[in-house]
């Protein structure tokens, strides 16, 4: 068996859109599972719009997904020699042809076909001239597509696609400047990377049938292709800026982990059984183009959450907090102090439930990054009137009393509850308030833990003096 090589090849233009995150996904799961490579190609050839600002916004989206490539970064503006040669052997082995019609002659060919009504297909009268007339005048280079017969795309999604060939023109391979086109360059790109496996958009279906023809010309054997529906908002129109987010860099900024996100992406589209949330091992195990499904996938915020909560659930806490930090510096905020850093990931185990991005983790670990004195916000501080104040001065030497666990603390708090005659949960505001000086909060007894017996009875005090 040959080994699969794939790869994901983007135009410098812009941002890593989340389709072509996506694409790139597909790609390396496709890979990974399967021992083979993928392989990455900016393609640079539109010089006016690529720029490397692009370029490097692409490879920091991947490098955020955790995408990871073989090999060096290929750039296919590099390679056009390479491409050009292709286009001269063509032409040498009588494949291709030179054509000397201007843009003129063009227009008029298909102004005379629309007033007759007939294709406006371009047809060179330079396919099968003698050499001998070629004046000493600039040309661009034609491939020869079959005039008959039909084009037939084997698509492991698309299934079979079925071209006639006489709706193909003689495709452009060369420019008169010498410059080669976008089309072959696809094409030659893709043999000499050793590309077993196209997994692409399905915009680019149709550029398929007239890649097929530089292959068949070369005597190049074809790459399995698979063209993948497009993302569609939630309003089933095609994803675009009205729909939020999205770029990759977007995604990491609104503090959705990385795990995640890949998540989220390999199942749009894509299915393996009623199987929603899984690990990238799963995943690369899982994934086959035959699970890729022919219709547009419609992106939904709310799934992408949901899914990205369990993976923060489930998360190492090193590497959450690393995480973490990246989202921090990502989003411009100040990084944590040591002591920040230290407790939050002391208090990782009590935050990761429920959170469904950093942004909500951070939230609730407020107790644990802010520093005395507490200051609560407007709505807790109503938690604190005499009552609550008199409550906490009485219950703060009991717990300083206490052993410092879990289960001594609920006793302890317990046991004074009973005491003072009332329940708990008219103690839990003012000690939320106390304690961390706003309403979302672990749980009071695992705040204490964190905290530990020094912080935390400084709190409490802090709470129930200042405003006596």
């Amino acid at each position: 068996m040959t080994q699969v090589v794939t790869r994901f090849a983007p135009s410098p233009t812009g941002y890593l859109h989340i389709g072509g995150a996506r694409t790139a996904l597909f790609n390396w799961l496709y890979a990974r599972g399967r021992g083979g490579k993928f392989l990455l190609r900016i393609e640079d050839t539109d010089r006016a719009r690529s720029t490397p600002e692009a370029t490097d916004a692409i490879l920091k989206g991947l490098d955020w997904l955790g995408l990871d490539h073989d090999g060096d970064v290929i750039s296919q503006f590099d390679r056009a020699d390479r491409h050009a040669e292709v286009a001269r052997q063509l032409l040498a082995d009588g494949k291709a042809y030179k054509c000397f019609s201007t843009q003129e002659e063009i227009e008029a060919f298909r102004e005379a076909a629309r007033a007759e009504g007939r294709s406006t297909l371009f047809q060179s009268p330079w396919r099968d001239a003698d050499p001998a007339s070629h004046p000493d005048a600039p040309y661009v280079i034609r491939l020869k597509t079959p005039q008959d017969g039909e084009t037939v795309i084997t698509d492991e999604v698309q299934g079979t696609v079925t071209i006639r060939n006489d709706q193909l023109d003689d495709m452009i391979l060369l420019r008169s400047d010498g410059t080669p086109v976008y089309m072959l360059a696809v094409v030659v790109d893709d043999y000499d990377m050793g590309v077993t496996h196209v997994i692409r958009g399905d915009d680019h279906l149709n550029n398929a049938a007239r890649q097929m023809g530089i292959y068949t010309a070369m005597g190049w054997p074809l790459p399995v292709y698979a063209h993948i529906p497009l993302i569609h908002g939630e309003d089933g129109k095609k994803l675009s800026k009205r729909h939020g987010a999205l770029g990759a860099d977007e995604y990491q900024k609104l503090g959705y982990p990385a795990a995640g996100v890949r998540n989220y992406l390999a199942r749009l589209g894509w299915s393996h059984g009623d199987d929603e949330f899984f690990t990238d091992d799963q995943a690369k195990e899982w994934f086959d183009l035959d699970g890729i499904g022919r219709s547009p996938a419609r992106f939904d915020f709310k799934k992408l959450e949901n899914l990205c909560g369990q993976h923060i659930a489930i998360a190492d806490d090193a590497a959450l907090l690393q995480e973490i930090e990246a989202y921090l510096a990502a989003t411009g905020s100040a990084p944590l102090s040591e002591t920040q850093r230290d407790g939050l990931f002391r208090a990782m185990y009590c935050l990761k439930e429920r959170a469904k991005t950093f942004p909500e983790l951070l939230e609730k670990a407020e107790f644990v990054l802010t520093s005395r004195p507490i200051e609560p916000d407007e709505k807790t501080a109503k938690a604190l009137d005499a009552v609550s104040r008199g409550i906490l001065s009485a219950l703060t030497p009991q717990l300083q009393n206490a052993s410092w666990t879990r289960d001594d603390l609920e006793a302890a708090t317990n046991r004074f509850c009973e005491e003072q005659g009332t329940k708990f949960g008219k103690l839990a505001a003012p000690l939320r308030a106390a304690l961390a000086g706003r309403a979302v909060t672990p749980s009071v007894f695992d705040m204490m833990l964190v905290l530990g017996r020094d912080e935390t009875v400084a709190r409490l005090s802090q709470a129930a003096e200042s405003s006596a």
